[in-house]
C-alpha cells in the first residue's frame, strides 16, 4: 500500500491488448513510468542481479556466451513445465519488486505525482503485486482481437499466440481487480486517446 504522495497505478492487460500503447499515453501526460518487464530483462542481461541464481538452478547452459540468459530456451523450458516457471519466477519476482519500490520511491522524492507499474503479470501475481499499488488499470479486448494484433505485429502463429494467452490471465480475473477498464476494441489511436485521457482525469493527471 502507497504511504507517499505519489498515487501508484497498476497498469496490466493481455498480449496484443494495448497496454504499451496506454502506458506511452500515460507518460506523456506526467506520469512516471515503471516498466517490470524492462527490469526483468535488465535483471537477465549481461552483468545482470538475476544470472548467478539463474546459472545455479537451470545450468550454464542456460547463459549464452555473451553472458546473458537464454531468453528463446527459457521461453521453451518454462511454457513446457510450469515447475520451472515458478522456479524463475522466485528467482525474479523479489528482484524486480526491489527495484521498483526503489524506482517508485525515487520517482515521489523528485515531486511525481502519479506512478503507473507496467506490470504484465500482474493479476498472475496475486497480492504480491497488488499490496505496491493503489488503484488497478487495465486495458482489455476480446481474445480474438489480441491474436490478430500479435500476429500482425509479431508475426507469430496463431496457435502460438493463443498458446501465451491461455497462460495469462483471463479477461474475467482482471476485471475482479481492476478499479479502471480501457476498452480498446475498434479504437483508432485519438479514440484511444481520448479513453486514456478520461482515465488520467481519475488520476489526476
Amino acid at each position: 500500500m502507497n504511504t507517499t504522495s505519489a498515487l501508484r497505478i497498476g497498469l496490466t492487460g493481455g498480449i496484443g491488448s494495448g497496454k504499451s500503447t496506454v502506458s506511452s499515453m500515460l507518460a506523456q501526460r506526467g506520469a512516471v513510468v515503471i516498466d517490470a518487464d524492462a527490469i526483468s530483462r535488465q535483471l537477465t542481461a549481461p552483468g545482470g542481479a538475476a544470472l548467478q541464481a539463474i546459472a545455479q538452478a537451470f545450468g550454464a547452459h542456460m547463459i549464452t556466451p555473451d553472458g546473458a540468459m537464454d531468453r528463446q530456451a527459457m521461453r521453451t523450458l518454462v511454457f513446457g513445465d510450469p515447475s520451472a516457471r515458478k522456479q524463475l519466477e522466485g528467482i525474479l519476482h523479489p528482484l524486480v519488486t526491489q527495484s521498483i519500490r526503489q524506482q517508485a520511491q525515487a520517482a515521489t522524492t523528485a515531486g511525481a505525482r502519479v506512478v503507473v507499474l507496467d506490470i504484465p503479470l500482474l493479476v498472475e501475481g496475486g497480492d504480491r503485486w497488488l499490496k505496491e499499488v493503489d488503484r488497478v488499470l487495465v486495458v482489455d479486448c476480446s481474445p480474438e482481437t489480441q491474436i490478430q494484433r500479435v500476429i500482425q505485429r509479431n508475426g507469430l502463429a496463431r496457435e502460438e499466440v493463443q498458446r501465451i494467452i491461455d497462460q495469462q490471465a483471463s479477461r474475467e480475473q482482471r476485471a475482479r481487480v481492476a478499479d479502471l477498464i480501457i476498452l480498446n476494441e475498434g479504437l483508432d489511436l485519438p479514440g484511444l486517446q481520448a479513453e486514456v485521457g478520461k482515465a488520467a482525469q481519475q488520476f489526476g493527471l
